[in-house]
């Protein structure tokens, strides 16, 4: 089982759910970096489960403990290791699925490819394995805010509700100041009532998360299979319940001309490349030009629900899953923060790797 993600910036995830607790080992990362451990902390809390009604109901403290690479405050250059030990997992919430396949779920493909599955909370197909991502993308992102880039993400689409601002006239700080993580408050409150009542009818619904990068330099990517946009696809696509990637125009971009479509180019009065508009997203030929990267991540409704559905068992019967345990109505409220580490390690390992091309 592939657990390992990165060129120079790599990093390799462990745990499962119901396990000890869910780490992360982080080679490569520079040495001297801050390690600002209220900010890993505080992009971990932003994370974690229980922090509404319309989140799953699990109560994790979720606090990192950091078993290497650190020293007095400073990364040391060498593998930086951590872990966040689980405490409230209800393991006997799942001994009714350990022969059944749940709809949509990985039960049944992890057990066709491995041939046995840990079915306590998903095991390692759970979203709790993403604690890892978010607490090595925050260390990413200390390393990119010291050459001024900016990784930002918020809700824009929760079912049918659809927020469609520009992100220019949106401020998407304001989206940590509600429970949906939407930046538009009157939108944000209906997004979290059309939660709320899915979670009522033990159901659940989809998302999509909006991510917007802001100070990335020219020549990050590369030209051929490793294309920036290309890896960032494949980031997205490797969370959880993420179903769909678009950036810059993406599908709408079918719609227009290329006399409409083309990013016109001029000289700012800083000598400083620019375009006019930007349906490329901020990126052309798989390489950064300079201006914002935007994308937008959909993901699905979560496949555990609280209603009877048909499926199979182990044996190939005809069985009706009931739903059991603690889960999101919809993942994308806690799903903001790991867009935005997934971001952050695309970017810190191709900075890396352009450092070391101008060695």
């Amino acid at each position: 089982m592939s657990s390992t993600y990165g060129k120079l910036f790599k990093i390799s995830t462990f745990g499962e759910s119901h396990g000890v607790g869910v780490g992360v080992i982080i080679d490569g990362c520079p040495s001297g970096i801050d390690f600002d451990s209220s900010f890993i902390q505080s992009e971990l809390d932003r994370r974690k489960p229980g922090q509404s009604r319309i989140t799953t109901q699990r109560r994790e403290a979720d606090e990192f403990e950091v078993l290497s690479g650190i020293f007095e405050g400073k990364t040391t250059g060498t593998p930086i290791s951590l872990i966040v030990r689980n405490g409230d997992q209800r393991s006997k919430d799942y001994t009714h699925i350990a022969q059944q396949f749940r709809p949509s779920h990985a039960d049944y493909t992890y057990t066709a490819k491995y041939g046995n599955r840990d079915y306590r909370g998903g095991g390692r197909s759970s979203a709790r394995e993403t604690i890892a991502r978010v607490a090595a993308g925050a260390i990413a992102k200390l390393v990119l805010k010291q050459h001024g880039v900016e990784i930002q993400s918020y809700v824009s689409q929760v079912g049918k509700l659809k927020l469609t601002t520009p992100y220019q006239q949106l401020n998407i700080a304001d989206a940590e100041e509600n429970a949906v993580r939407c930046p538009d408050q009157a939108m944000a409150q209906q997004m979290f009532d059309l939660i709320d009542e899915t979670r009522k009818k033990g159901d659940s619904i989809g998302g999509v998360v909006n991510c917007v990068i802001t100070g990335t330099p020219v020549g990050l990517g590369e030209p051929v299979f490793d294309k920036l946009h290309a890896e960032l696809g494949k980031a997205m696509l490797s969370i959880n319940a993420v179903k769909g990637f678009e950036y810059g125009s993406g599908f709408d971009g079918v719609e227009m001309y290329g006399s409409e479509h083309n990013d016109e180019m001029y000289v700012d009065e800083n000598g400083k490349v620019r375009t006019k508009t930007n349906y490329s997203g901020g990126i052309q030929g798989g390489i950064s030009n300079g201006e914002d990267i935007y994308f937008r991540v959909a993901f699905k409704p979560v496949a555990t629900i609280m209603q009877d559905q048909e499926s199979v068992d182990a044996e190939g019967n005809s069985v009706v899953v009931s739903g059991k345990g603690r889960h999101d109505p919809c993942v994308v409220p806690r799903a903001v923060p790991i867009v935005e580490a997934m971001a952050a390690l695309v970017l810190v390992d191709f900075y890396l790797r352009n450092k070391a091309y101008s060695k």
